[in-house]
């Protein structure tokens, strides 16, 4: 079973997080940040990818620390439950519209963490959430991930709209990436022999 459980604690905030990368799609997500979760929702159940997420964070200072450190969760999980990567098929991309939005993601579970960010979110909030914590989450996860991740909004008008899209053609290209290959086995995906 490709499964992980992941604790990260700090002064700022506790979390846990447990995946199933052959799940089905399955999330129980609480941050107490609403709009977070509903991406996270997104996230786990476009790619697949069983979730279940807690966070208690210093919700009272601001989002920031609870979101960013629910990357670095959620990265490290990745990164325990893909173990050496054998057999997947490594790299995965996804354009997705949403109405007024289209986001296209591509990434590449590499083991060389780098993020490119073209996403012009119009709003400084969606509700009560701030917007350039979706570019912070996305780098945390990245960081603690080991994934090579650009994330390209080619339109869109309505800030809910293209966040939500940058969440859902990830959860896409992340479902592809880890995937079993059926031609390659129990290969490693790359002619270094490791990733």
């Amino acid at each position: 079973m490709r499964t992980a459980k992941i604790t990260r604690e700090t002064a700022e905030t506790q979390i846990s997080v447990e995946v199933n990368l052959d799940g089905t799609g399955v999330y129980d997500n609480q941050t107490g940040v609403g709009f977070f979760d509903h991406m996270l929702d997104q996230l786990s159940r476009h790619s697949l990818i069983d979730m279940t997420i807690r966070c208690a964070g210093d919700l009272h200072i601001d989002d920031h620390h609870s979101v960013e450190d629910v990357g670095i969760a959620l990265g490290q999980a990745l990164v325990q439950a893909l173990g050496d990567k054998r057999g997947i098929r490594r790299y995965g991309a996804c354009l997705l519209p949403m109405d007024d939005a289209l986001v296209r993601a591509a990434l590449d579970l590499s083991n060389r963490p780098y993020l490119v960010w073209n996403v012009d979110l119009p709003t400084a909030k969606i509700g009560t959430f701030d917007t350039e914590l979706v570019r912070e989450f996305f780098q945390a996860l990245a960081s603690s991930g080991g994934i090579t991740l650009h994330i390209d909004a080619l339109h869109g008008i309505n800030s809910h709209h293209i966040a939500e899209a940058a969440f859902k053609a990830v959860a896409r290209a992340l479902r592809e990436a880890v995937e079993a290959d059926p031609r390659k086995g129990d290969a490693i995906p790359s002619t270094k022999g490791a990733l």
